[in-house]
């Protein structure tokens, strides 16, 4: 990576960029923590959206020096609403506790020789099947929040009915997709904000009395439940968010690192260290906030690729974050039929780590597809994880290539065999 100084309206404009090719998240967000049920407010959520965004992103500039935005990441968020709150009926104020464990233990482990031990005994086949699941897990979302999909007493699930909903979300899903082709940075605000106008004119959509408003920190910021968390049939989910943040951390930082050949005299990208701990802040800050585990943002290689080099482009990206804060009303009115797209095109471009997995051995495939099937179908990521720890190391085994196995994952295998004991342990 060049030492070179930034230039200041190269990083300016990349911190602008970036800005824009993640802006959805300020809506999409809280359109999902506030599902009916959940108990959260729209804009409590909304301003714990934004002061993660600002306040992380900042820090990333500042203190890890790298051009990675941060915001609350998609996937974590679905399962932190209809996994552990929705479905397993844990009070919200509880589940933002445990978010808040989740990014205690990264940071612990990112902060010391644990991380590195992790990293390496994890085969690339479980992290890119785990992406996988997350994205079929956004995916099905969508479809439901469209009408897509719904439910069935005796199918389970069942195509829905293709009425108003389904059809402004095929229109959204055209204007992203016409943009994102073109390379526009605003695809998905765009499609989000061509189907809310288009519900609105054919009054679906309420306007509200007023357009903006102050940060709501009276719902949700400062009440998670932090002593509430720590019950044993809770630990699996908690590790599973911290491996689930690891992993997405990693990928992003390694991936758009290659890319942009931001790597230091080792191959590795630089400032890791730094950039994983300010991640582990902003899962621990998300639960103090009250939002889902924050995480470093992959839209932060728009910025990179119009010319981010360093800090300075967070710092420019964390300053747009600012004027969010007052738009709660705004906001509220985008139905979740206009987010759909967003999730379903954020699920397919997860799914292309498929192609990662390899399964032309048994031992290799199935944990993988494990991993795959189990996320969306017990909307859990913590099964999916928790079996493909599992099935990967019996497996290995089971064949006799148990040497090839790290013994940290053979560790990690008989950890989440506790954890399972544990989720159902009548102590919880």
């Amino acid at each position: 990576m060049s030492a070179t100084k930034p230039d200041v309206a190269t990083e300016a404009i990349a911190g602008v960029t970036t800005f824009f090719t993640m802006a959805y998240i300020v809506v999409v967000n809280p359109s999902i923590l506030s599902t009916e049920g959940t108990g959260i407010s729209f804009s409590g959520a909304l301003t714990a959206t934004v002061l993660l965004c600002f306040t992380l992103t900042l820090l990333m500039g500042l203190y890890a020096r790298l051009p990675f935005a941060v915001a609350p990441g998609m996937g974590i968020n679905g399962f932190f609403t209809f996994t552990l709150i929705l479905s397993r009926g844990i009070p919200w104020q509880v589940a933002l506790g445990m978010v808040f464990w989740a990014g205690v233990l990264f940071l612990v482990l990112s902060v010391t020789p644990v991380r590195e031990a992790i990293v390496k005994a994890i085969p690339p086949s479980l992290r890119a099947a785990t992406a996988v699941g997350i994205g079929l897990f956004l995916t099905f979302i969508g479809l439901r929040n469209a009408g897509v999909v719904a439910a069935d007493p005796v199918t389970l699930v069942r195509l829905g009915v293709i009425d108003q909903r389904t059809l402004l979300m095929v229109l959204g899903l055209a204007v992203t997709l016409w943009l994102s082709a073109r390379r526009n940075p605003l695809a998905f605000l765009a499609g989000i904000l061509t189907v809310t106008a288009v519900a609105v004119a054919a009054g679906m959509v309420e306007v509200p009395a007023r357009l903006l408003s102050a940060p709501d920190f009276e719902s949700v910021f400062l009440k998670l439940d932090v002593w509430g968390a720590l019950r044993f049939a809770l630990v699996p989910a908690i590790v599973s968010l911290m491996f689930t943040d690891l992993f997405d951390s990693l990928s992003t930082f390694m991936g758009v690192a290659q890319a942009s050949d931001m790597l230091d005299e080792e191959g590795n990208p630089v400032n890791l260290k730094q950039g994983l701990i300010v991640d582990a802040l902003a899962t621990l800050g998300a639960g103090l906030f009250g939002t889902s585990s924050g995480t470093a943002y992959i839209e932060s290689a728009a910025g990179i690729n119009a010319g981010g080099r360093t800090g300075l482009t967070s710092v420019f990206t964390a300053l747009c974050f600012l004027p969010c804060f007052f738009v709660a009303p705004l906001a509220g009115m985008v139905p979740a039929y206009a987010t759909a797209p967003v999730l379903i095109l954020i699920g397919a471009a997860m799914f292309k780590s498929v192609t990662a997995i390899d399964f032309s051995r048994l031992e290799d495939g199935l944990p993988a597809f494990l991993t795959v099937v189990l996320i969306p179908l017990t909307f859990s990521i913590t099964q999916g994880i928790l079996w493909g720890f599992i099935s990967h190391a019996g497996l290995y085994a089971l064949v006799g290539r148990r040497r090839e196995v790290h013994p940290v994952m053979y560790a990690l295998a008989a950890v989440s065999v506790g954890l399972l004991v544990l989720e159902h342990s009548p102590l919880s």
